[in-house]
């Protein structure tokens, strides 16, 4: 039996590829940066429109990662989070190319998640910090604003999630 270090990467035909799922990416960028726009165009800064009980839309730029965490650093932050978002796409554009077409949780999961990150990478990029302008709240907390990027890359964290859980099972049954 061989060695799985040993093994070597497969570089799929595109078609046979993860990278046939890259049209979900597309369309989520596309997506997240008009709902950033219509947002910034709609919704003054620290204005808060009510839609519906526990929801609203709110308009906040995060200078940092998530939670606006290392959002008051002075800048650095925002270099620092770029390249890491370059360096953690082009693994993820990888990952997909050396993934099977065929695994339809593993390619759709991981073309979501690259979608979030170069769409906050877009933000990050063009105007120093990312759009955000989702609110849940209940009672006096509200969750951190978010935006669409932040939740495909939480959908495609479930589905890896739900990838990994799958084919633990079928190895165990192979077994």
């Amino acid at each position: 039996m061989p060695d799985n270090a040993s093994q070597s990467i497969k570089l799929l035909p595109l078609h046979l590829s993860g990278l046939r799922w890259i049209w979900l990416t597309a369309i989520f960028i596309a997506l997240d940066q008009w709902t950033k726009y219509l947002a910034q165009t709609y919704i003054g800064e620290f204005e808060t429109i009510e839609v519906m009980p526990y929801f609203n839309l709110v308009l906040r730029y995060n200078t940092g990662a998530a939670f606006s965490l290392f959002a008051d650093q002075g800048g650095w932050q925002v270099a620092f989070f770029s390249i890491v978002a370059t360096v953690i796409s082009l693994g993820i554009i990888f990952w997909m190319w050396t993934t099977p077409a065929k695994n339809k949780i593993l390619g759709p999961g991981l073309a979501l998640i690259l979608a979030g990150a170069i769409g906050n990478l877009y933000d990050r990029l063009t105007l120093g910090k990312v759009v955000d302008f989702i609110d849940w709240y209940y009672a006096d907390y509200h969750w951190p604003a978010f935006n669409i990027a932040d939740s495909v890359i939480l959908l495609g964290a479930i589905l890896m999630l739900l990838d990994g859980y799958f084919h633990s099972k079928e190895s165990k049954s192979n077994d």
